[in-house]
């Protein structure tokens, strides 16, 4: 009986290799976006505060937290936004919502992580 590679249950090397293979391209496909190299300068820029700053361990866990967390997110956002404009070209209330949607969780994570990042970075200066 031949093994289907597509099998949830197999585990093999060429599976995994696959999988690391098509999440890289889709981070390069996310930095093809606008907003995500905004988000990596932003995060470039408070890591190197954070160097300047000497932060902590447990600082630089938050920051790296905070600047991984806000990039996913926006590739979640990308995401939802390129399956809505498969799905339709012409305006749909439920889709500008659900991509509405997507784009203000990014923008409250976003506010969080300046938040926390003021927390971290005020008591330096």
């Amino acid at each position: 009986m031949r093994l289907d590679l597509k099998d949830s249950r197999i585990f093999s090397a060429v599976r995994l290799m696959s999988s690391f293979r098509f999440a890289g391209n889709g981070l390069k496909l996310a930095f093809l976006e606008p907003n995500m190299r905004i988000h990596f300068a932003a995060g470039t820029i408070v890591s190197a505060a954070g160097l300047i700053f000497s932060l902590t361990r447990l600082e630089w866990c938050i920051i790296i937290g905070l600047i991984a967390g806000t990039m996913a997110l926006e590739i979640v956002n990308t995401a939802i936004e390129k399956a809505v404009d498969l799905v339709t070209k012409e305006y749909k209330p439920l889709a500008g919502m659900a991509k509405d949607l997507a784009a203000g969780a990014v923008l409250l994570y976003a506010c969080a992580a300046v938040i926390i990042g003021l927390i971290i970075f005020i008591p330096k200066l």
